[in-house]
């Protein structure tokens, strides 16, 4: 598939900044570039990808485990668009502070927003705001060494409950429960494996409002979780089962037959007396159960104790209703992960009820419902947060046609020259980073983590993780040490 541009297109270049540089944003300037009035010589195109944090990849470095083996082919993917030169990348760069709306306006002919979602969505039940009580994505944002973070995370617990059946919840859960020696191989940052090294965890439960056949986790997020050495994996029969919406699911869609099927050997294999698992550490994965409560107690008023949940049944179209019946776990802290939201973004409507920018198909909306001439919208800030990351090719390829539809109506840039922003930036004093200095940035982790590994410690790399500290060594300053 390939865009088009209409006839009479002007020959000036089409000037385009998008805001983030996670895989939206790279996919949309990719397209674009690949359109097929850029590649027939009927239209010529400058693009510059702009992202809040000092290093490219947005979500793939700051949002998925460390441990997925299939994050490298999507980081070598996005390495090769934005190595080839066509596509300008300024990091360190924060939209509505260090460029307005109205200085995009000014140096670009469209915008296409591509920020993507990284609070957590809310759930509201008593309790949830107790001591001990945590947000999926803070955590995700920890352990993968994001640079606005804390570098401390109070990692106190023994049992933890995670709440939610996506793969959210699952890396949540999986890196909870992992002994933090097995993360020496991945990218995982120093401040994080000493914090998980010193968990205390023993039992972490994962909890699921439906059924086996209605979960939102895939087939490789399951399978990881028996890749942890010394973790055992814990089933309850009570939680298996299947109404006809489920048996039709398992029929008819290969990955949830694949995941069901996988469940189910993993029961039949375990043994009847779970006092018989030997491993020090075990994750639980318990379906049927909707979250009613967090709980303290006299012992520890104002700090997670326990969480009850109302025991669910499948009402034959796969959607659950509650039994009335409760049931309590004692824990000392819960994670709820059941969901990303997007943020509003300055000077741009936003849907606060969706998490999303408002747009037709990736035109951007304003309050009445008009497409705000020359503004775009990609990723999950343009559909909210779902679907994998591959999804997000389909979402770019239709709003760059949109903005090649346009093309003839854009307003005019006063200022298209290329090197018109970089000259603004650097009068404003702001520290943008280059594709350049993520290469300078690239290799000197790759080289800590050497170094490291000549000690025997097995590092591929060790992520750096102070925002000063990266653009030093972005803009060849003084490089962080071991």
């Amino acid at each position: 598939m390939s865009a088009t541009l209409p006839a009479g297109t002007p020959a000036r270049p089409l000037r385009v900044a998008v805001i983030g540089a996670g895989p939206a944003g790279v996919y949309a300037a990719d397209i674009l570039t690949k359109s097929e009035a850029v590649t027939s010589g009927a239209l010529t195109v400058s693009i510059d990808l702009f992202d809040r944090y000092p290093a490219p990849y947005g979500l793939i470095r700051y949002g998925v485990a460390p441990d997925h083996p299939r994050i490298k082919g999507i980081v070598n993917a996005l390495h090769k668009v934005l190595d080839r030169g066509d596509i300008r990348f300024f990091g360190n760069v924060d939209f509505g502070t260090d460029l307005t709306l109205a200085d995009l306006r000014t140096h670009y002919d469209a915008v296409i927003f591509a920020t993507g979602a990284i609070k957590d969505a809310d759930l509201n039940i008593p309790g949830i705001d107790l001591a001990g009580s945590f947000g999926g994505a803070d955590f995700v944002s920890w352990y993968d060494g994001h640079p606005d973070v804390p570098r401390e995370w109070p990692l106190e617990a023994k049992e933890i409950a995670v709440i939610g059946n996506g793969n959210v919840a699952l890396d949540v859960a999986r890196i909870l429960s992992k002994h933090a020696d097995d993360l020496l191989v991945t990218e995982i940052p120093d401040n994080v494996y000493a914090g998980l090294k010193a968990s205390p965890v023993t039992d972490v439960h994962v909890f699921g409002r439906r059924g086996p056949a209605q979960v939102k986790f895939t087939p490789l997020e399951l399978r990881e979780l028996s890749h942890s050495k010394d973790v055992d994996i814990v089933l309850y029969a009570e939680d298996f089962e299947f109404d006809e919406a489920s048996d039709e699911a398992i029929q008819s869609n290969n990955q949830i037959k694949t995941m069901v099927g996988t469940l189910t050997n993993w029961i039949a294999e375990q043994p009847e007396d779970l006092s018989e698992l030997t491993a020090s550490r075990r994750l639980h994965l318990h379906f049927l159960h909707s979250p009613v409560e967090v709980y303290d107690d006299a012992s520890a008023p104002g700090t997670v104790a326990g969480i009850r949940f109302e025991r669910t049944e499948l009402d034959g179209t796969g959607n659950a209703r509650g039994t009335g019946e409760f049931v309590d776990y004692p824990v000392q802290a819960v994670y709820r992960a059941i969901g990303y939201f997007g943020s509003a973004l300055p000077e741009v409507d936003f849907d606060h009820s969706k998490g999303v920018i408002p747009n037709d198909g990736g035109r951007v909306l304003d309050a009445g419902g008009t497409h705000v001439p020359g503004l775009y919208a990609t990723g999950w800030i343009k559909r909210g947060p779902v679907g994998l990351i591959g999804h997000t090719k389909g979402d770019a390829l239709e709003t760059i046609t949109l903005l090649l539809e346009d093309r003839e109506t854009l307003p005019a840039a006063p200022a298209p020259a290329s090197d018109a922003v970089v000259a603004l930036l650097e009068e404003r004093g702001t520290d943008f980073t280059t594709w350049e200095g993520w290469l300078a940035l690239d290799a000197h982790e790759r080289d800590l983590g050497g170094r490291a590994a000549d000690a025997g410690l097995r590092r591929e790399r060790i992520k750096v993780v102070p925002r000063d500290e990266m653009v030093e060594i972005s803009r060849g300053g003084v490089t962080a040490q071991v």
